[in-house]
């Protein structure tokens, strides 16, 4: 009997897990996939909201200003890549001006730092920036992170404290019997006295399992192009449009690694798992993203990507305790991944009757980065360990030793994606066409599996139809 089952692998569920880990409690967190982080958490625009944007008196506005706060110390404790490198929302027109003076009304009334930027401070800042901005709104306190390495690093904390894991358990049905709930899964049960249904897209439909219909959960898809890290200072700060009713709109930003994204798109879609692009999806992008800058680089595109976000039609994030022992933390759209810290605060001091443990430790052990070491640095690990020596993504500069820690550690990869997320082989311009067979033996010796049987991500993506290195008969 488990005393809280969290349904939900992303960052939301991650970090609950992670706050609820201090406490003398049996916890468990239900993945329907083979990783954390498979979902919204794995495929969004990695922006840490300031919080000037949402509507005063929403719990979007509350917990987004309240998370931005948290991220130093968070990020320090969980050695979590984030940079406080400030958002513009750039406005190219005078009603745009316009809305660029509410919007700096409503940070007022938020409690954001806010700076109204000239022409000529825009362009002296953000020198590449479109020859059509006549103003910019600068918020200083934005960031950019690493979600993959955020949900992972929570995840991983949480185990080191005690909370169990388990993948490939996608929630059947759950039934209220006594003072316990009953949940099936398609090949297990587990007993539980609470559940905290943080299950993103599909939210709704857990709720229903226990509770009467109260919201609807509609996906938008957000489309991304991820560009090369072709320059540092390409653009310093996130930029945004001016936001419109589909949200934020499309952004050009730099990334914790110096790739730049530009998107997404929003478009609400019929299927929960709908990760396709299109034409159309891109096209929008590329006709936005010249309100941002002149040249937005295309030719530096190494990849595009989808997620999906889950909209609730109350548009606010839903986090109440709906029915005795059943909470909801539902609808988090953005800005949810600015809010996870904070929405893990709330959840935790809803929770009753807690001990706290002596021995919890807040500090995830520390990565090894190549990348963000020095020379002399490098060549005194590789003297310890030759492994860290063996580059084998050239595009990435990652190590087999690097990829050998990050499966071995608690909430360890088991699949090329997941050392994809966690370590970054498979992510520069040949997008694994020179690195993935090396990740894939690797795995295979860590994991003590024939090499036929690892995966790329799902259950159904076997990379290998036929065992190469077997002579055929």
């Amino acid at each position: 009997m488990y005393d809280i089952l969290i349904v939900g692998g992303g960052v939301i569920g991650c970090s609950i897990a992670r706050n609820l880990s201090k406490y003398e409690k049996k916890i468990i967190v239900l993945e329907k996939e083979a990783d954390v982080c498979e979902g919204t958490s794995c495929a969004n625009s990695a922006i840490v909201h300031s919080g000037y944007d949402p509507l005063p008196g929403t719990l979007k506005a509350k917990l987004n200003v309240e998370g931005n706060k948290m991220f130093d110390k968070l990020c320090d404790e969980l050695d979590v890549e984030f940079m406080r490198i400030g958002s513009i929302t750039l406005a190219n027109n005078e009603e745009e001006v316009e809305e660029l003076n509410k919007l700096m009304e409503r940070a007022k009334e938020n409690g954001v730092e806010v700076k109204l930027l000239s022409q000529e401070e825009l362009r002296e800042i953000e020198p590449n920036v479109t020859s059509q901005a006549l103003k910019g709104l600068l918020a200083p306190t934005a960031g950019i992170i690493n979600p993959f390495e955020l949900t992972i690093a929570s995840m991983e904390n949480a185990m080191d404290n005690g909370v169990e894991l388990a993948l490939n358990q996608e929630v059947k049905s759950i039934e209220r019997k006594d003072n316990k709930f009953i949940v099936h899964t398609q090949n297990k049960v587990y007993e539980t006295k609470m559940i905290i249904n943080a299950s993103g897209v599909y939210a709704d439909i857990v709720n229903e399992m226990v509770n009467e219909h109260s919201f609807d959960i509609i996906p938008r898809r957000g489309e991304y192009s991820i560009l090369d890290h072709f320059s540092m200072d390409y653009v310093k700060h996130t930029l945004f449009n001016v936001p419109s009713a589909k949200g934020k709109g499309v952004l050009f930003s730099p990334t914790t690694h110096f790739n730049y994204l530009i998107g997404p798109s929003a478009d609400f879609v019929d299927e929960r798992d709908d990760v396709s692009t299109s034409i159309k999806g891109l096209s929008e992008i590329k006709n936005q993203v010249l309100r941002l800058v002149d040249d937005p680089q295309y030719p530096q595109q190494i990849r595009t990507f989808s997620g999906l976000r889950a909209y609730s039609d109350n548009n606010d994030f839903i986090i109440e305790e709906t029915s005795p022992s059943f909470i909801n933390v539902a609808g988090i759209q953005s800005p949810g991944l600015a809010s996870s810290p904070a929405i893990a605060k709330m959840v935790e001091d809803m929770i009753k009757d807690k001990k706290l443990k002596e021995s919890w430790n807040p500090r995830r052990r520390k990565a090894v980065k190549l990348s963000r070491m020095s020379l002399e640095e490098k060549n005194e690990l590789v003297k310890k360990d030759k492994s860290f020596g063996h580059i084998v993504c050239r595009c990435e500069k990652v190590s087999e030793g690097e990829i050998v820690d990050v499966i071995r550690r608690n909430c360890g990869a088991t699949t090329v994606k997941g050392v994809k997320k966690r370590i970054r082989p498979g992510m520069g311009k040949c997008q694994g066409g020179f690195c993935q067979e090396e990740v894939v033996r690797i795995l295979a010796r860590e994991l003590n599996k024939d090499p036929m049987d690892i995966l790329y991500s799902t259950s159904e993506s076997h990379l290998f139809v036929k065992d190469l290195n077997k002579e055929e008969n």
